[in-house]
């Protein structure tokens, strides 16, 4: 367990340094919704919310009209995650957490922290008081109290031995030292999925871990592939599903215990995984990639889309997927129509 004095000594340089650096707020953009957007989230069945560079946050009710949210940051923004319609969160650049309590039209800051210049990538809270934020290099933030204060966590458990065993000699010859290493020694984690009372959490270099504490202590899956995993869901059927880099995605049956590689036909990374609520399953990726599986993720074939453009994340919303890229948001409708189609001849 990290000494108390070291979590308190990077967190008061990390605050100190950032005290008198305010954030600009984001500018409104009328193009907005065609820049840049990293992640969405579907809120209540009824309202989309998208985040992306600049700090836009950009909400609608029919995946048409988009209205730009007022927002305290032009941080990029990586993710957003609503707890109910009015109470959510966004995370991004500058270890920056934004809360909304108005179903995302005005936004806050909660922690800002361009020192630390390390991105958060998701956040996940199990009630009104409780959440996790995670990032690059490790990055770990707990809050007790609804986001007021976020509190650094160091989790030894994702340590390789010989990691651990460098960075306790490294603590007894050079604290300041220790410190520096220990902000960069852990893999990035990219993506939470909570199931239950089970919270998975997927990141780079092949790391697939679960926790049953809300991420206190956490059990590492063995390693089934050593590049990074972006998404991890619950399939239709109870099954797990990953997906990651150069188009790797693994199925299991059995909770993790063991893994079945699935053959997706593409070395594109996999970004997102969407579950339709007419039993499908589909993947968003780099290069337009486009998969759709009927069979709970066994198998998939691919409807690349012709322009080509990464689909970054995505959600199923009235029979469509609503995608987020580089050029916006892409509504991806005709495609999973003539999948559809195909499947069902």
């Amino acid at each position: 367990m990290q000494p108390i004095i070291s979590i308190f000594l990077l967190l008061f340089v990390s605050f100190t340094i950032s005290a008198n650096t305010e954030p600009s707020p984001a500018l409104k953009a009328p193009l907005a919704s065609k820049s840049l957007l990293l992640d969405i989230t579907l809120v209540n069945n009824k309202t989309l919310v998208a985040v992306g560079e600049r700090g836009h946050i950009l909400t609608s009710n029919d995946a048409i009209n988009w209205q730009q949210a007022n927002v305290p940051v032009q941080s990029t923004l990586t993710g957003v995650y609503f707890y109910n319609e009015l109470l959510g969160w966004a995370v991004g650049h500058d270890a920056s957490i934004l809360h909304t309590k108005d179903g995302g039209k005005n936004w806050l800051v909660q922690q800002y922290l361009p020192s630390l210049q390390k991105p958060l990538f998701d956040i996940l809270f199990k009630d009104e008081k409780n959440g996790i934020a995670i990032g690059a290099y490790g990055q770990f933030f707990r809050t007790t109290d609804g986001g007021e204060n976020w509190v650094f966590e160091f989790n030894e458990d994702f340590l390789l031995p010989e990691d651990a065993e460098y960075l306790n000699e490294l603590k007894l010859e050079d604290e300041e030292a220790y410190l520096d290493e220990q902000a960069s020694i852990l893999p990035h984690f990219n993506r939470l999925f909570r199931d239950g009372r089970t919270l998975y959490l997927v990141g780079e270099i092949g790391l697939i871990a679960k926790s049953n504490d809300f991420g206190k202590s956490w059990e590492k899956f063995d390693e089934i592939y050593h590049g990074s995993f972006f998404d991890v869901t619950r399939t239709q059927h109870g099954n797990l599903l990953i997906s990651g880099l150069r188009g790797n995605v693994f199925r299991s049956l059995k909770n993790g215990i063991s893994w079945q590689h699935i053959e997706t036909g593409t070395t594109s990374s996999i970004n997102s995984i969407v579950l339709g609520d007419n039993g499908y399953i589909y993947l968003l990726g780099n290069n337009g990639t486009f998969l759709i599986s009927k069979d709970d993720g066994n198998t998939f074939i691919s409807r690349t889309q012709d322009d080509g453009k990464p689909l970054i994340n995505g959600v199923w919303f009235n029979g469509k997927i609503i995608a987020v890229s580089d050029v916006g948001i892409k509504t991806v409708t005709t495609l999973v129509s003539t999948i559809t189609s195909g499947l069902n001849k």
